[in-house]
């Protein structure tokens, strides 16, 4: 399948999905999240797969999700779409058959943190910028960003971190249990080569289906979450504090939130 804004190679046990579009930071539009949605479901299907590799093009993993496509679209009939895309992406990733790692420099933000706090393993470099950071546009996590923030630091330290959007470096982000690895800059993908070399020769079959039977007692729960985050995002996208947000963003400027 060929994908506009991803690329995924597959190498015999090995795949690799990386998000292309570094002139916007691989910022998540409507069309990455729905081939990302697409892409996950498909590998389902690739069942010599054993490993996938998740990484971005560029200077940066993700930015999280477009901003600008959220300042252009004031019509909210489409907002239910684009939602049941992320909630289908993020079932897709958490149930793929196989060990999957984020491979993280310069930032991972938002939704692009999301999608990589629900990877199996998480590397990211110590120059890193990790940020939950969606109370700074008057948002609240999706793609299963409050399942992977409590499943990794529990609930209350969840709801602080959440409510905070605070900006992690490696090192920062290792000491809280939100990544595995904390990696010199420049090193990531060397590290991953050698944590991919490792799992393959070992008895992966049954790692995996440990992954599986771990994965299956909680998918009830993210499902939850998925319908809770769905219904939360469409009412914050039509506050005054999420316009505000938005516009201050696109106008390098602080916001002044309301409450409203």
């Amino acid at each position: 399948m060929d994908y506009e804004t991803i690329k995924l190679e597959i190498l015999e046990r090995k795949a690799v999905l990386t998000l292309n579009r570094p002139n916007a930071m691989n910022a998540m539009d409507s069309r990455m999240m729905g081939e990302l949605a697409d892409c996950f479901e498909a590998l389902h299907n690739e069942k010599g797969v054993q490993v996938l590799v998740i990484k971005g093009e560029g200077k940066v993993f993700s930015a999280g999700g477009d901003v600008k496509m959220m300042v252009s679209s004031t019509d909210f009939s489409d907002f239910g779409g684009i939602m049941g895309d992320v909630s289908r992406l993020v079932r897709a990733y958490y149930t793929l058959p196989m060990i999957t790692i984020a491979q993280i420099h310069g930032a991972s933000a938002g939704l692009g943190f999301s999608v990589a706090l629900g990877s199996d393993i998480v590397v990211a470099e110590e120059s890193s910028k990790l940020a939950m950071n969606f109370i700074g546009i008057g948002l609240i996590p999706d793609g299963g960003g409050h399942f992977f923030m409590k499943e990794r630091v529990g609930t209350p330290k969840a709801k602080q971190m959440i409510w905070e959007g605070k900006v992690l470096n490696g090192q920062e982000a290792l000491a809280l249990g939100l990544i595995d690895y904390n990696v010199p800059t420049g090193t990531a993908a060397a590290t991953v080569d050698q944590i991919v070399g490792k799992l393959l020769a070992s008895p992966i079959a049954a790692m995996i289906e440990t992954k599986k039977i771990l994965h299956d007692t909680k998918l009830p729960e993210l499902e939850a979450i998925l319908a809770g985050e769905t219904k939360g995002q469409t009412a914050m996208r039509q506050t005054k504090d999420h316009l505000e947000g938005i516009q201050a963003f696109v106008e390098k400027r602080t916001p002044e939130f309301t409450g409203n």
